[in-house]
């Protein structure tokens, strides 16, 4: 039986945690905020916006990934770094030990499965 541990279904957590944290994250931004819509508003919606798209990307990855495709892995891999820049950069603010761990793991994932696919130098072959 192949591993969950290292299973490309890591990715389809992590499009599902990214999504879901934007979501929550602008939903309690608009019950917060009292008054008009003004620039902190927008800076602050752009925050669970960022996490949303992040999640759509990592999601189109998993099809990838589960389809065998090299590229799905690899941007799975520059999401997943730029969601730990995110989460640094916001650390004084807001200790996101959770999207951390769940990058890190993603970035793990996708250098296995990666290295599992076939190359696009051996797909395009049968095509020569």
């Amino acid at each position: 039986m192949k591993s969950l541990i290292f299973s490309i279904h890591w990715a389809l957590v992590s499009a599902v945690w990214y999504f879901g944290s934007g979501l929550l994250h602008d939903i309690y931004i608009l019950k917060a905020h009292k008054g008009e819509y003004d620039r902190d508003l927008l800076r602050l919606l752009m925050d669970g916006h960022v996490l949303m798209l992040s999640g759509a990307v990592v999601f189109v990855c998993w099809l990838m990934m589960v389809s065998k495709i090299q590229c799905g892995g690899l941007i799975a891999i520059i999401v997943a770094v730029g969601m730990l820049i995110y989460c640094g950069m916001i650390f004084p603010f807001l200790k996101s030990f959770v999207t951390m761990a769940i990058s890190l793991w993603l970035i793990i994932v996708s250098i296995k499965a990666m290295n599992s696919f076939p190359g696009i130098w051996e797909i395009m072959q049968k095509y020569r």
